[in-house]
């Protein structure tokens, strides 16, 4: 049941979803994967929004260039391990959210035990590497996959639900080059919030989603288009699904 508090606090969401959508976001767990650019601004909303658990993991600590993007750090937090940083500030944002931030590197040896019992997981990561990981960990748990990504003004995003949708593996066979690419905060804004919509609409059981769709976002010349996609049958990742 939701609390007078609560009540009050979502009154403007729950006159879309109602009070029955404001507590299934209650009750849902989510796994952020990363604290930086897209995870700060998917974990902000995450939290404003009411979901009821959130578990960040990021190993890195937090360094000067990382303030153009990531909005859950200040100057004063250079030097301090994003983990730590995020769990403050998301419970100043929202105290009744239930928030661990841990500190570790996502690896094949560990990924299923971070993810744990969580009913979803989120993309924030940089690299197609963990990505791959995350992937194959929605599709072993049958719990949807929420993909995200930025460089410079340009971003992307899907919503992968195993034995449904095409998974990352499907649309993206071979990692693109790995490279320290740019960002502009913003790009990390507009697609981190077009995930945590997704995330929202997908407990709530409202609208359509991304499912077998690629959005993409060219910030420079303000379009959105969208690339429809299928499943590999023969997916390394999912064929077996």
């Amino acid at each position: 049941m939701l609390t007078e508090n609560e009540l009050k606090r979502y009154e403007r969401q729950i006159r879309i979803f109602g009070a029955d959508g404001q507590e299934r976001l209650k009750n849902a767990k989510v796994f952020v994967a990363g604290a930086g650019g897209l995870g700060s601004a998917i974990s902000i909303y995450l939290a404003a929004a009411g979901i009821g658990g959130i578990r960040i993991v990021d190993h890195e600590k937090i360094e000067l260039s990382n303030l153009n993007r990531q909005i859950l750090y200040c100057d004063e937090d250079v030097g301090r391990e994003k983990a730590a940083s995020a769990e403050e500030k998301l419970k100043k944002i929202n105290p009744d959210v239930s928030l661990e931030a841990i500190s570790e590197t996502i690896e094949e040896n560990n990924v299923l035990e971070l993810v744990g019992d969580f009913d979803l997981i989120v993309d924030a990561m940089d690299n197609f590497h963990t990505r791959y990981l995350l992937n194959r960990t929605a599709i072993v748990k049958n719990i949807p996959f929420f993909y995200g990504a930025i460089n410079g003004l340009y971003g992307q995003a899907t919503t992968i639900i195993p034995g449904k949708t095409a998974c990352l593996r499907c649309i993206f066979p071979e990692p693109p080059l790995s490279m320290t690419f740019p960002v502009v905060g913003a790009t990390c804004g507009v697609i981190g919030c077009i995930q945590v919509t997704e995330i929202v609409k997908y407990i709530v059981k409202m609208g359509s989603s991304l499912e077998n769709r690629l959005l993409l976002w060219d910030g420079l010349n303000a379009k959105i288009d969208e690339i429809e996609i299928e499943r590999n049958p023969s997916c390394e990742d999912c064929g077996w699904k």
